[in-house]
């Protein structure tokens, strides 16, 4: 018995050390297969001669545009990739967005997989990159594929439409102006900005609901060296500024600097940090920078302009109260702004917010997403929030396919997604899913001599649509998922004022909805949901819903009752006070007769109830903008 104890403990001791070696052994291949890869790098240069005609055209060097590409020719298409900048990768290394966000689902396992996977291995597979070698993987991808062109320096002049079918591009280059025809287009801009120039309907920002004017911060980068990792290790474990999460390349947190450092440059805040350590530099994606116009080419050097000045002062604030920074350094700026949110296209399937929340399947699915919805603050004064969590949810085809304009998908963060939706689809993995599986429908859509909207309705071309993603690499299969309160009596309440951004269930998903509902908490999330709703309707309304509040702003902890509520509904959506409010509420269609049997008597509400009532108030008021 003692032998065999001790033959199984040597067992287990060579096991581990062969893992161990095995992973170094791995490591160290990854390494030099790295190195190599960025001293072979050369950087790509404009063409002289651009054909005629190619049958993909991508507009857009971004890294879901070198998906797009790749994916397009590795499927036999003649392929055509073009960029305006001297080099590929667009937000990751122009705007320096280094620490990845990378969607995972319950098993902490990616679900970003084919191209993006491919690339990832290529910078070394860990959570952070290299600025160069994201080039230098990104051009030899492109490099490896023969019916692949690529075309920098190139200026998109005009987008040619002949009857809603996108026919050909005009280009320019330092060589001449090209006219070239296409096949099929993807546009892998960040700001779909050929899509517009197409023609193709968008909204800005939270439009869809009611707040055109959203405008998430932007963030400049930071970008040092001569930082003691070690020493910020220490920090992060002993609760500086609230302490951190980290591994070996990567940490998140530090969430007191919000309120401990105080910015001196007007419209700025730090945040918590995003810390990636790459080699002896170090990238710091904290700074946000307010009422910043992403379309606009002044408005966003004045945002680099104020960057700069402020990282000058964190850095200072830095050196003096963060241990491991004492003798850091500003290495360089980014050229270009990392901006969350722009254009969203409308698209055949508008991907909605209760999609994410449900973890939603789709027959059509390309890709899957997983990530938390964020969104991030708009204001100096607030701090964003994650809407929810989801396990994971599935991309349809159709949200890639925009209205009105043939021979066309979009991809990335301004491809057919709600506003609140793109929180989540908006981080770049997920946009090179989608771009592969553009580049893949394209040259199927061609075979077939299909446009891109019929193919969206039919279900034997997007089954091997499907079963091509899932040869390349990508999570088609089906599956099913379940969500919060499902199948609970108020779970549709729930998806329609989610829809809205009006329940927010941070990375628990927890909407306590069996607390107690308060005065404050309904008067703001009904002036919230007439806003968004029915915004025409605000200006009308607005000084009835401020009236509300103010009465109740004394009163925040107090509970509120359905009597309560009835009368504040009909004082401001009937324009009377009644001593049956609630029968009221019922005989204008309000409330329907299903939800008055359910709430039957007088009764401090829990927050269920409140939001079974307001998801009919939100209804209601969706079928009074429509008849407007």
């Amino acid at each position: 018995m003692g032998k065999g104890l001790l033959w199984s403990a040597i067992l287990i001791v060579v096991i581990v050390l062969g893992i161990g070696s095995y992973y170094l052994i791995s490591e160290i291949r990854s390494e030099m297969a790295y190195k190599k890869l960025v001293e072979n790098f050369e950087k790509p240069i404009p063409i002289k001669n651009i054909d005629e005609e190619y049958d993909v055209i991508v507009i857009g060097g971004e890294p879901e545009g070198v998906a797009a590409a790749v994916s397009a020719a590795r499927n036999g298409a003649k392929t055509l990739l073009v960029e305006n900048r001297e080099d590929l990768g667009g937000l990751f290394t122009y705007g320096m967005l280094n620490f990845l966000d990378i969607p995972r689902n319950d098993d902490k396992r990616s679900v970003s997989m084919g191209i993006f996977k491919e690339w990832h291995e290529l910078v070394k597979g860990k959570d952070a990159f290299g600025i160069l070698g994201a080039k230098a993987a990104f051009k030899k991808l492109v490099d490896d594929e023969p019916n692949l062109t690529l075309s920098v320096q190139t200026e998109v002049m005009n987008a040619n439409v002949d009857n809603h079918q996108l026919t050909s591009v005009k280009l320019k280059n330092k060589y001449g102006t090209y006219v070239v025809k296409g096949k099929a287009f993807i546009d892998a801009t960040q700001d779909a900005e050929f899509a517009a120039m197409s023609k193709v309907p968008f909204f800005m920002g939270g439009e869809d609901i009611g707040i055109k004017d959203k405008r998430m911060a932007v963030t400049l980068m930071i970008h040092l060296k001569n930082v003691d990792w070690d020493k910020v290790k220490t920090a992060a474990n002993s609760n500086t500024f609230g302490g951190a999460h980290l591994n070996d390349s990567v940490m998140w947190g530090f969430t007191k600097l919000h309120d401990d450092y105080k910015p001196v440059e007007e419209g700025t805040r730090l945040r918590g940090l995003n810390l990636a350590k790459v080699d002896d530099e170090y990238y710091i994606n904290a700074l946000q920078i307010f009422h910043i116009d992403g379309l606009n080419k002044h408005s966003k050097q004045e945002a680099i302009d104020k960057g700069k000045k402020e990282t000058e002062h964190i850095l200072r604030y830095l050196k003096e109260q963060f241990p491991g920074f004492e003798n850091a350094e500003i290495v360089s700026y980014p050229e270009e702004l990392y901006v969350r949110e722009t254009r969203h296209i409308w698209a055949e399937y508008q991907l909605p917010m209760s999609d994410v929340w449900k973890n939603s399947d789709h027959w059509d699915s390309i890709g899957l997403g997983a990530y938390p919805v964020d969104v991030q603050a708009q204001t100096p004064h607030d701090y964003g929030y994650v809407i929810s969590a989801p396990k994971q949810y599935a991309i349809p085809f159709r949200s890639l396919v925009p209205k009105e304009i043939d021979g066309l998908l979009v991809v990335g963060r301004s491809a057919g997604y709600s506003s609140l939706a793109a929180g989540s689809v908006r981080v770049v993995p997920t946009g090179m899913v989608t771009g592969e599986a553009a580049g893949a429908a394209a040259v199927l859509a061609i075979k077939h001599d299909v446009s891109f909207r019929e193919m969206s309705k039919n279900k034997k071309l997007i089954n091997t649509l499907r079963e091509n993603l899932k040869k390349q690499g990508a999570f088609v299969d089906q599956f099913s998922v379940d969500y919060p309160y499902k199948d609970e009596w108020y779970d549709k309440s729930i998806q329609t004022l989610i829809n809205y951004g009006l329940v927010v269930g941070g990375y628990s998903n927890d909407l306590f909805v069996e607390d107690k509902a308060t005065k404050i908490k309904f008067a703001k999330m009904l002036k919230e949901g007439i806003l968004r709703a029915y915004p025409e309707k605000t200006k009308e309304l607005g000084d009835k819903l401020d009236t509300v509040i103010y009465k109740v702003a004394n009163k925040e902890k107090d509970p509120i009752t359905r009597d309560e509520v009835a009368d504040f509904l009909t004082e401001v959506l009937i324009g009377k006070s009644s001593t049956n409010s609630w029968d009221l509420l019922i005989e204008k269609g309000i409330i329907s007769g299903k939800l008055a049997q359910r709430i039957s008597e007088n009764k401090e509400l829990q927050l269920k109830e409140m939001y079974a009532i307001m998801a009919e108030v939100i209804h209601y008021a969706e079928k009074e903008h429509s008849h407007s």
